[in-house]
């Protein structure tokens, strides 16, 4: 039982160590991808509650700078239009990218300058 576990772990490991992209996921549609890249920000998104709690759809470029509609099967993150960088995990449907699991990396709490700022207040006061 315990060689089945490690199998699994080491064939799921495999499936998704690599990032892919928009094109790569057109020619392997039967497959998982995780896909790098960037909100489209001149595109629309759409994301109706009401309708569907659990769908947001919106556009994305990958890092080659194929553009693409997603569909996230899930809820719209808060503070998404902020997202510096966006990595999903999901598969091809025909023209479309469906997404079952997204990591954004946001900007930083913090600019350049206040930091600093609060490390030159830390050193005068040592």
């Amino acid at each position: 039982m315990v060689a089945a576990a490690i199998g699994v772990l080491v064939s799921a490991s495999g499936d998704m160590g690599t990032y892919s992209n928009f094109q790569i996921a057109m020619e392997q549609p039967d497959q998982k991808h995780q896909i790098v890249g960037y909100l489209a920000k001149d595109k629309p998104m759409t994301y109706n509650p009401e309708i569907d709690a659990n769908l947001f759809s919106f556009y994305m470029k990958d890092k080659k700078g194929t553009e693409k509609k997603v569909a996230y099967i899930g809820t719209k993150p808060q503070d998404f239009e902020r997202s510096e960088e966006l990595v999903l995990t999901g598969t091809m449907k025909g023209d479309e990218f469906v997404a079952t699991d997204m990591l954004m990396k946001c900007p930083s709490k913090y600019t350049e300058e206040e930091i600093q700022l609060r490390d030159n207040v830390y050193t005068e006061s040592r």
